[in-house]
């Protein structure tokens, strides 16, 4: 094992004793879960049914050798009668493999929704999905949560079956060969022992070129899903010719990592191909001298070939299974992977959200926000308390520093300093620019889970009127026929579909990242005083064109990071005027500046 360890570290995707322990203590998990018992069972059966087939072949390899010592002897009787006994232990031994193999894929399928239910639950608890987005640190999370653990836990059982196969079938079959041959036995495990070897060092590369054949090949997938997402578009732009280079580059990169691997499989394959056809001679070479010699019958030839056979298979698993192990390996470390990067804690260097469920109001105390790829500061000790009702409009000279306070606000930040306080997640709305409408009922769009039970209908359709919605509520056949939306709807009417969202939820406040720019059928005023008549507190990402008069107030933030708070006028829709840039924290003239705001 130790021998083992050192090879898989040399590569580029180590397996270290550090994995194998947690590897151990997750099937400890699966035995202390709520299925545990049943996989107990279900792992018990299998190796009751692995006693039964080992069982089964040693008597086989017995009725085999009278068998065909009664075809040698002209023995009529003894031949039907150990024909018939021959034919009732291939039956028999059918049933228990099929049942074995039924009971394999049972357990198999228990354990991968198992694993797949906590996998799922981790990558969506904290916004691990958007954290692993964020970083791009770790490609094809997706495709690690679904094929990877369906690999990992059919290969695990399928190797753990294999391995205690290999054990019994030892067990069983050396005492079948010692009593015909003890050189037979001693060949058969020196063979097995330098085959191993051999396979070994053919075999090496296999490992980092799975795992590298693995991601390739799931970058290439989410290429093309790109292009059935995008068709329209694409179709629109007449992009193809951009979309197909990087398509055939995508798959050159995965054709030229696969014919290394098919390069590398040959090489092996002559080795172990070569290798199993000497099995089938060995045995003969041995045991036929002493046929001839008359020191044993003619069905001990059979005999010995059979326990020889079975005897090297146990010994020769690394042979006979390298390109499944090596595959395997990539799989368990592309899942330890990442198992850490989902388990990873939160930056030292981003900013507090805290949640004050009293509080009226969003506060920011002292906060700086950095740029996560050069560290340039976006925005600098910002400080100020916006209570409930006052409306605010933030405008900055780029969209990086937006952005930011937008995420920051949201706990979706990574570098920065300070403190960020509102009334929790259940009473601040944040709604992206480029609105989320996931595929469903039209109910299931509009409504918290919890809302679903007690808001009636009229509600609904109230806040769907409100907006114009009524058509796309026609077109949709009503609240409870499923569509996806992204298809059905304009992005217009996706981002009305996203305020009918806010009004139905009626938070305190909510964050809206330039709305202006996805509505081109219903002024954005309109949708505010509808947010305002129902005491909906709205912060607003906006442009120059957006209008300062349905704010309270406006932060403007200069290139530099630095920042000025101060009541809106109409003078800065016809002149908006530039944010500062130099590190001034107040405006001269602002009765309102940010040593006014309240804390």
């Amino acid at each position: 094992m130790r021998t083992l360890w050192s090879l898989l570290n040399a590569l580029k995707v180590p397996i270290t004793p550090a994995i194998w322990s947690r590897f151990i203590l997750m099937l400890r998990q699966l035995g202390a879960s709520e299925v545990g018992g049943k996989a107990k069972v279900l792992f018990a059966l299998l190796i009751l049914f692995l006693f039964a087939i080992n069982g089964l072949n040693v008597v086989n390899s017995y009725v085999n050798r009278d068998f065909m010592t009664a075809i040698e002897n002209q023995d009529m009787p003894g031949f039907t009668r150990y024909a018939l006994l021959f034919i009732g232990f291939l039956g028999l031994s059918t049933v228990v493999a099929v049942v074995y193999r039924y009971t394999e894929e049972r357990l198999g399928l228990l354990w991968r929704k198992w694993l797949t239910q906590r996998a799922i639950d981790r990558y969506l608890d904290e916004r691990t999905y958007f954290k692993l987005h964020a970083s791009g640190e770790l490609p094809n999370p997706d495709q690690r949560i679904s094929e990877d653990i369906r690999a990992l836990t059919a290969t695990t059982l399928s190797f753990t079956l294999m391995f205690l196969n290999a054990s019994f079938t030892v067990v069983a079959f050396s005492g079948v060969l010692w009593t015909i041959s003890p050189r037979l036995f001693v060949v058969a495990v020196a063979y097995s022992i330098l085959g191993s070897l051999l396979t070994i060092y053919l075999g090496k590369p296999l490992v980092k070129l799975n795992y590298d054949q693995l991601d390739r090949e799931a970058n290439f997938r989410s290429r093309l899903v790109h292009v059935r997402e995008n068709a329209e578009s694409i179709a629109l732009l007449r992009g193809e010719e951009r979309l197909r280079a990087r398509l055939r580059d995508r798959l050159d990169r995965l054709t030229d990592n696969f014919q290394r691997l098919i390069e590398v499989n040959r090489n092996l394959g002559f080795f172990t191909t070569g290798y199993n056809y000497l099995i089938q001679i060995i045995p003969a070479l041995l045991v036929a001298p002493l046929f001839i010699e008359g020191k044993a019958e003619f069905g001990v030839i059979t005999q010995s070939a059979v326990a020889f056979g079975h005897l090297l298979g146990a010994f020769s698993l690394i042979v006979t299974q390298f390109q499944s192990i090596s595959s395997y390996t990539a799989v368990v470390a592309r899942l330890n992977a990442l198992r850490d990067a989902m388990t990873q804690e939160r930056p030292e260097q981003a900013p507090r959200v805290e949640f004050c469920e009293d509080c009226g109001s969003v506060a920011f105390e002292h906060l700086t926000l950095y740029s996560p790829r050069d560290d340039r500061t976006l925005i600098e000790d910002l400080s100020l308390s916006l209570p409930a009702g006052v409306n605010l409009l933030v405008r900055a000279s780029g969209e990086s520093a937006e952005k930011a306070l937008f995420r920051a606000t949201a706990d979706l930040w990574p570098s920065g300093t300070g403190r960020i306080l509102h009334p929790g997640h259940d009473a601040i709305f944040f709604l992206p620019e480029r609105p989320y409408v996931p595929p469903g009922t039209l109910r299931e769009v509009l409504l918290r889970p919890c809302q679903e039970r007690w808001l009636p209908d009229w509600k609904i359709l109230t806040a769907l009127e409100s907006l114009h919605l009524t058509p796309t509520l026609n077109r949709a056949g009503g609240l409870d026929r499923e569509h996806n939306w992204s298809d059905l709807l304009s992005l217009g009417e996706q981002q009305r579909l996203s305020f009918a969202r806010v009004l139905l939820a009626a938070p305190h406040f909510v964050f809206l990242d330039h709305p202006s720019r996805s509505l081109s059928e219903c002024p954005v005023g309109e949708l505010l005083n509808l947010l305002r008549r129902q005491g909906i507190t709205y912060f607003t990402l906006g442009d120059l064109e957006d209008d300062p008069r349905f704010y309270d107030r406006l932060l403007e933030i200069a290139g530099d990071g630095s920042w000025r708070l101060r009541p809106p006028t109409a003078d800065d829709l016809r002149h908006p005027e530039p944010p500062p840039v130099n590190p001034s924290r107040r405006h001269p003239d602002d009765p309102h500046g940010p040593d006014n705001a309240q804390d």
